[in-house]
């Protein structure tokens, strides 16, 4: 671990440890991943998930996010014949979405940020996509088009034809959309796999059920995560409904613990509550960004995969368990050995 200043959780994270193979690779169950468990007063514990409902009380509810990951990659000529890909991101209507532009430089893709705007570009089945403007002013924030598509068909089934899934860049094979599921996938729009939730098997579901866990689904698409240090997450479509809203404001009310499986589910729950603590039903765009400064409303633990060093989604993390806490709980993670990223392993934060 480096030298850190408070609030700003900063590591050297090991190259074995960034990037595993997904499960189905490893020859192991999905919830046979690790688990590391850690409390603000200084608990931790190492196990695997197939043990996570051992660590959860009855009554206690989980909220989970039901939107499924899409093909979101998609091959582009750049100017002078260089090899590219779009990122698809979000969806703003029928043909308009935000993209990120990357270009393909021996196994990885860096940012490519010459377009300009009205550029067009041809995509595979006759397709084309068109900048139309730049959806940041600011140079130095996460460069990302708003873009129109023509593509002859609806989004959904263009892209089930012609692209594949985003995956890291240390990933030198490319897996089916169904490793980039979870057993929550059911409302396709996420470019990216909410993948807090790709532990989670229909026995273990059978278990926290009968255990008396209350389950409390949200919709929130996620957008490219390829965000830089000092870049704030984008606006995201979430969907709250008046049942999932109940259940929280029910389980709060009676004092029990409201555990969210990923940041995507604090995003969405913190966006939508009001200065009395209630959780209102909401169907639109989130902007919320939640720093270190932030103080959850709702939301009492969580269950997150590992985040890269300077991530945003850290500062998200201090504000859930302190930065005593994650800092403590990273420099345990890679002192035993644990993966990160979207096929890794997993870490519950409770109170």
């Amino acid at each position: 671990m480096k030298t850190i200043t408070p609030s700003i959780i900063q590591f050297d994270l090991p190259l074995p440890l960034a990037c595993p193979l997904p499960t189905e690779e490893r020859n192991i169950e999905r919830d046979e991943v690790r688990l590391l468990v850690t409390t603000k007063a200084g608990h931790i514990e190492h196990t695997t998930f197939n043990h996570f409902p051992s660590f959860i009380q009855k009554g206690d509810v989980l909220v989970v996010n039901t939107s499924a990951t899409i093909a979101s990659a998609v091959p582009v000529s750049l100017p002078g014949g260089r090899r590219g890909r779009l990122h698809i991101s979000t969806k703003l209507n029928d043909r308009k979405w935000l993209i990120e532009i990357r270009e393909i430089t021996g196994n990885k893709t860096i940012r490519w940020k010459e377009g300009v705007e009205g550029m067009v570009f041809q995509l595979p089945s006759a397709a084309r996509v068109t900048l139309k403007q730049r959806f940041y002013t600011n140079e130095q924030w996460l460069h990302l088009w708003v873009a129109d598509f023509n593509t002859g068909q609806p989004m959904q089934a263009w892209l089930a034809a012609n692209a594949r899934p985003i995956q890291y860049e240390k990933l030198d094979h490319q897996y089916p959309l169904s490793y980039y599921q979870t057993f929550f996938s059911f409302h396709p729009g996420s470019s990216e796999m909410p993948s807090a939730g790709r532990g989670f098997t229909s026995d273990l579901i059978q278990r926290l059920l009968k255990k008396g866990v209350l389950l409390a689904p949200i919709i929130l698409h996620t957008g490219v995560s390829s965000l830089e240090e000092n870049e704030t997450p984008y606006p995201e479509y979430m969907e709250i409904d008046p049942v999932t809203a109940s259940i929280i404001n029910t389980a709060k009310s009676l004092g029990r613990r409201i555990i969210a499986v990923g940041t995507t589910c604090i995003r969405a729950i913190e966006t939508v509550v009001n200065n009395e603590g209630i959780v209102i039903p909401y169907r639109g765009n989130t902007e919320l960004f939640i720093d270190e400064s932030y103080t959850m409303k709702v939301v009492d633990g969580l269950l997150s995969g590992f985040h890269e060093p300077r991530a945003s989604h850290l500062n998200m993390l201090q504000s859930v368990g302190g930065f005593e806490h994650i800092h403590r709980a990273y420099k345990e993670a890679i002192k035993a050995g644990y993966y990160w990223h979207q096929f890794g392993d997993l870490h519950l934060i409770l109170p």
